[in-house]
C-alpha cells in the first residue's frame, strides 16, 4: 500500500511545473482554459458587431440556439440606460472577498505588472475601443460594489461602450446621465467597493451563464448574452435571414388576404413564396 502512494506521489509531483517567474506579470492572468480554445476563436470584428447590433435580441438568442449554444442568456439584471443596446467584446474581471493576505498579494502583482492595484481603475487605463468590461462579484450588492461614476467615465473615455456587473454600482443618478454608456448590475449602493480585484481577462459568471473574454455581448434591459466570437458570421447570416421572414409575416398580416394560421408560421405555399422573392 505504502508503495502504491509513493508511486502516486512521484506522479503527481512529476506533473507540476515551475512557472516562469514573468508569467505573474502578464497583462492577462493565464487560463488554462482560454489557452485550449483561443485557436477556435476568432476575434469579432467591428463592422461585425454593428451587424449584430441591428438584430433584435430575440433573433439573436434564436439564432444561437440553433447553433447548439442553449445556455448564454440572462435575463434579470438593472439598467442605467433602459432603452440603449449595448453591443461589443468582452473584457473580463474577476473580484473575491477582501482579505488581508490577499490584497497583500494583489498589492505586489500589481507592482510587478505595472498596473493598479484598484481594478476599476485599471479598468479605465486598459479598456479598448469595443469592450465591454463584465466583471463577477459574485453576484451581491451592498458588499459587490464595482465602481463609481469618475471610473466609468474613464472606461468610456478608453472607448468602452457600458459594463456587465454580476455585483452592483454605486453612483447611480451620474451613470443614468451617461449617454451611450450602458451599465447593467444586480443592484445599486452608495457603498465603496469592498472586495479585491484578482484576475484579468479570464472566464467569469454572470448570474447563470459563463462569459469568457473576447466573447461577444448582446444585452439590453431585456437580458444579457454572451457567446463565442467566431459564431458571429453564422448569428448575422441567419439573423438577416430570420428577420427577412418575420418581415414578410408582418406584411402579409396587414393584408389580411390569409388567414393568419397561414401566415404565422408560414404555410408551404407562402414559404416558396418568399424563397421566390430571395432568389429574386
Amino acid at each position: 500500500m505504502r508503495h502504491i502512494v509513493l508511486i502516486a506521489c512521484a506522479t503527481l509531483c512529476a506533473a507540476q511545473v515551475t512557472p516562469d517567474p514573468k508569467l505573474r506579470a502578464n497583462r492577462d492572468t493565464y487560463s488554462p482554459v482560454m489557452e485550449v480554445l483561443k485557436a477556435k476563436r476568432t476575434p469579432v470584428t467591428d463592422q461585425q458587431l454593428e451587424e449584430i447590433r441591428k438584430l433584435p435580441m430575440e433573433t439573436v438568442w434564436a439564432m444561437l440556439r440553433q447553433l447548439g449554444y442553449i445556455n448564454c442568456h440572462y435575463s434579470g439584471l438593472k439598467s442605467t440606460r433602459p432603452t440603449e443596446k449595448l453591443v461589443g467584446r468582452a473584457l473580463t474581471i474577476r473580484y473575491l472577498p477582501r482579505r488581508p493576505d490577499l490584497a497583500e498579494a494583489m498589492q505586489t502583482l500589481a507592482k510587478e505588472g505595472d498596473w493598479p492595484a484598484g481594478y476599476n481603475v485599471r479598468a479605465a487605463e486598459e479598456t479598448k475601443p469595443g469592450d465591454v468590461v463584465v466583471v463577477d462579484l459574485g453576484g451581491t450588492i451592498t458588499d459587490g460594489v464595482f465602481f463609481g461614476d469618475i471610473s466609468a467615465l474613464g472606461i468610456q473615455m478608453a472607448g468602452g461602450r457600458g459594463t456587465i456587473l454580476w455585483g452592483s454600482t454605486r453612483d447611480l443618478t451620474e451613470l443614468q446621465a451617461m449617454e451611450g454608456f450602458p451599465v447593467l448590475a444586480v443592484g445599486f449602493d452608495p457603498n465603496p467597493a469592498a472586495q479585491t480585484g484578482v484576475d484579468w481577462n479570464v472566464p467569469v459568471r454572470v448570474g447563470t451563464i459563463s462569459v469568457l473574454p473576447g466573447d461577444v455581448i448582446v444585452a439590453d434591459a431585456e437580458a444579457v448574452i454572451a457567446f463565442p466570437p467566431q459564431l458571429a458570421a453564422d448569428v448575422i447570416e441567419k439573423g438577416k435571414r430570420f428577420v427577412e421572414q418575420e418581415d414578410y409575416e408582418r406584411a402579409l398580416t396587414r393584408q389580411k388576404k390569409y388567414r393568419f394560421r397561414d401566415v404565422y408560421p408560414l404555410n408551404p405555399e407562402l414559404r416558396k413564396k418568399l424563397e421566390a422573392e430571395r432568389r429574386k
